[in-house]
């Protein structure tokens, strides 16, 4: 009788399944960059696979549509972030804004940003990945705001939605829309005074 080991037929299948995830994390690193350097209007499957080495015929059989891997590659910009605990809550916003306002002149999500908005106007799924990108952004600073609360430095009826927009509200004005600099002043400033109003 012939006996086969577990663990011989598990390596074949444990060696392909590392090939296709680093062929999945190739395309979708190569999807991301593109997205970064020329938004959802200019990308094309033909070019990830050009750049990534990865076939045409791979690419669809993991992602359906052009639409999908962009979707998937912006999967991305919804990274988890840390949440601070500083002990009050003028520390913990000013922690969480202060790493958003230095990462939004340089970030590579925050040059697709705009493409993903613009795209979202007319299609349903991509509307779908800018909220979900948007709560991820908000995420820290909702935590907060409800530690607070707990805490007593913030009322049980404060609008958490209201605080969140009028804190990264300014954030992003300046990011994409009058392209002033997105300093620590005025990061400052822009927190005592909503903080102040609460």
């Amino acid at each position: 009788m012939v006996t086969t080991s577990n663990k011989s037929e598990r390596v074949p299948s444990d060696k392909v399944n590392r090939r296709v995830e680093r062929s999945r994390h190739t395309v979708l690193t190569t999807a991301f960059e593109l997205l970064s350097e020329g938004g959802v209007a200019s990308f094309t499957v033909d070019e990830v696979a050009r750049r990534s080495g990865v076939a045409k015929t791979t690419i669809y059989r993991h992602w359906p549509t052009r639409e999908a891997l962009v979707i998937d590659a912006c999967s991305r910009m919804i990274a988890e972030q840390e949440t601070p605990d500083t002990g009050s809550l003028e520390g913990d916003v000013t922690a969480i804004l202060l790493e958003i306002a230095h990462l939004l002149p340089t970030a590579n999500w925050s040059f697709v940003l705009p493409s993903i908005v613009d795209t979202a106007e007319r299609n349903p799924e991509f509307a779908e990945i800018h909220s979900r990108i948007q709560r991820g952004h908000a995420a820290p600073l909702r935590e907060v705001l409800q530690r607070a609360v707990g805490r007593g430095e913030l009322s049980a009826h404060a609008d958490v939605s209201t605080i969140v927009a009028a804190l990264l509200g300014p954030l992003f004005y300046r990011r994409w829309f009058s392209r002033e600099p997105i300093d620590d002043q005025f990061v400052k400033a822009i927190i005592k005074r909503v903080l102040a109003s609460l």
